[in-house]
């Protein structure tokens, strides 16, 4: 049986903690920064939780997920 094949893409955008919670960046950090307040981008920078309707997509692309800390 050959082995499964990490996504690469997925495995760059997505973070696993060791208590197993996918996490990624917020999108609206990239540009256009000059408008947006301190505190809004202070909040945007930080890592978030993948939500409840797309683990399942997320885990797909990483089979080996609960190995990678």
């Amino acid at each position: 049986m050959p082995k499964m094949k990490t996504h690469r893409s997925a495995a760059k955008r997505y973070k696993v903690t060791a208590n197993g919670k996918i996490m990624k960046r917020q999108a609206g950090i990239g540009h256009l920064l000059q408008h947006k307040s301190g505190s809004r981008k202070r909040r945007i920078f930080k890592l978030v939780g993948v939500s409840e309707s797309h683990i399942k997509l997320v885990s797909k692309e990483l089979p080996y997920k609960k190995y990678s800390r």
